[in-house]
């Protein structure tokens, strides 16, 4: 069975995560490897867009997550994040359509400057406070 709705009770019994880990401390203990990128990759852009979360409609498995993103331009999007990389799946929040191709884009940045001018001003102005920050530093 490749997908689960995420019940840890459901979850094999050689997962590797142990009573004592880490990863209980994530939201439940519905954390399998996609999931904890996924949560990853929200956090790295979240400033960059209106509202971004993972599904928790959609079942995650150690192979695939889904993100849904509002972008500054009040346009949504329901993300598949897995092995080869992220793609639009649909044109709403928690939803999937197999007829849709887009490509898969190696890093949510990529994928967002593709999807959002909004977002690429945001991160661009961002990188550049960082670096005026990191130049006043050397020169302190």
């Amino acid at each position: 069975r490749m997908e689960t709705d995420c019940n840890p009770m459901e979850l094999p019994n050689n997962t590797g995560f142990e009573e004592d880990s880490d990863y209980r401390d994530f939201e439940g203990t519905d954390v399998k490897d996609m999931r904890l990128e996924a949560e990853a990759v929200v956090n790295d852009v979240l400033f960059a867009v209106s509202n971004m979360f993972v599904s928790k409609t959609l079942p995650c498995a150690e192979d695939v997550a889904y993100i849904n993103v509002e972008t500054r331009e009040r346009n949504r999007y329901c993300l598949e994040l897995t092995e080869a990389g992220l793609r639009v799946v649909a044109y709403d929040f928690d939803q999937t359509d197999d007829r849709l191709h887009t490509p898969y884009h190696e890093t949510v940045y990529s994928l967002l400057d593709s999807l959002s001018p909004a977002y690429r001003e945001v991160f661009g102005n961002a990188l550049l406070q960082r670096l005026e920050a990191l130049k006043k530093d050397s020169q302190s």
